[in-house]
């Protein structure tokens, strides 16, 4: 990797996990600047347009942590509007001033994509744009976010999740007794958008609840929704990070009150409910990170992820809840913690990605025909 690389942080969104973004984009600038990149960071609005976070701003975020919960420390969506288009090299993108197609606010070498909600589309258009980017690619990432389509991949490889069933809401609608498209699972049952992450639109219904409220819930998010049948277990998390070797972290526990780790305990509580290293037996330990690496393969990806699962201590069983393509990057965040507990630290990990979006980015077939006609 070069010495210097500038690097394009890509944060906001219109997700609803908009904030989370924002202070999940500020630890990611922090420790590329403190490996010496130029860093770029663009805010995208919760309408889609993008900003680029003026010079002087950025710098007063780096040097100042703010006090309080992670998510208060986070990077403004603010600044003058840009787009993003095709660099003056190969394999650069340029920030351009979206009404003077004439001026280049700067040039990228790579871009950071921090927007939870990361179904592919972004990383369908940096791949148009021909320029690296950290993490897992279009089909990966789509995947990983779409829960229905993972568990799929999951099993068709042989990794454990837990029963589920699954349907789209005309087909809920139509139901005549819409509680029965769930009479296979038993409770608690969690009730989840197919397509939202950091627990948004997630209600768990225990025995006896009507899951009618929950599942109306969970379409306000989404139009397909996901039922799963719960686990009584231990929350146990692992990193992965690589690319054609990918590695496992150490693992870690989230112990929480509840029942689950909901939206507000993950960015909004006063203590922190992430055990690393989680107290294991080495054999599960070791029985996490194998899975973790072979749920990583199931869905193609690249990069980085996250993965989740469930561990019941009664029957042994451990179960892959979901992959995280996009995991959190606050300082609450399980992610930093686990790879911290294996030796690498915070600064080493964002290193280590934006190396491995160059080297994806070199090894991908060329798409111009003989004689150089695109």
């Amino acid at each position: 990797m070069r010495e210097t690389v500038r690097i394009g942080v890509l944060f906001g969104g219109p997700s609803a996990e908009h904030e989370v973004s924002c202070a999940s984009a500020l630890g990611v600038a922090r420790a590329l600047a403190g490996q010496g990149h130029r860093v770029v960071a663009l805010g995208i609005t919760r309408t889609g347009g993008i900003r680029l976070l003026p010079e002087p701003v950025l710098a007063q975020h780096l040097g100042t942590v703010a006090a309080g919960r992670a998510i208060d420390d986070r990077l403004p969506v603010t600044g003058p509007a840009v787009e993003l288009r095709r660099g003056t090299t190969a394999g650069t993108v340029a920030v351009g001033a979206a009404d003077a197609p004439a001026t280049v606010h700067a040039e990228l070498d790579v871009v950071f994509p921090v927007l939870y909600g990361e179904d592919g589309v972004v990383q369908g258009l940096l791949e148009s744009l021909g320029v690296p980017y950290v993490g897992c690619g279009i089909l990966a990432s789509a995947v990983g976010m779409d829960k229905v389509a993972m568990k799929r991949a999951l099993r068709a490889e042989d990794v454990p999740t837990t029963p589920y069933v699954w349907f789209d809401e005309p087909t809920w609608r139509a139901a005549s007794d819409p509680e029965k498209l769930v009479v296979a699972l038993r409770g608690p049952l969690f009730v989840k958008p197919a397509r939202m992450g950091s627990s948004i639109g997630i209600s768990r219904v225990a025995d006896g609840d009507d899951p009618i409220a929950a599942v109306e819930e969970a379409f306000r998010h989404d139009h397909v929704v996901l039922v799963e049948q719960g686990v009584t277990g231990r929350e146990l998390e692992c990193g992965v990070l690589g690319g054609w070797q990918p590695e496992a972290s150490a693992v870690g526990e989230v112990r929480v009150a509840g029942g689950w780790f909901d939206y507000r305990q993950k960015y909004f509580g006063d203590a922190d409910p992430m055990i690393v290293p989680a107290p294991l037996p080495d054999e599960v330990t070791e029985r996490i990170r194998e899975l973790s690496v072979r749920a990583f393969t199931a869905i193609g990806g690249w990069g980085l992820a996250r993965v989740d699962f469930l561990y019941d201590e009664t029957t042994g069983d451990l179960f892959v809840n979901e992959l995280n393509t996009l995991p959190g990057f606050t300082a609450h965040s399980m992610y930093p913690k686990v790879w911290a507990e294996s030796g690498v630290a915070y600064p080493e990990v964002v290193d280590r990605l934006v190396a491995l979006a160059f080297t994806r980015h070199a090894a991908r077939p060329s798409r111009e025909q003989p004689g150089g006609t695109p």
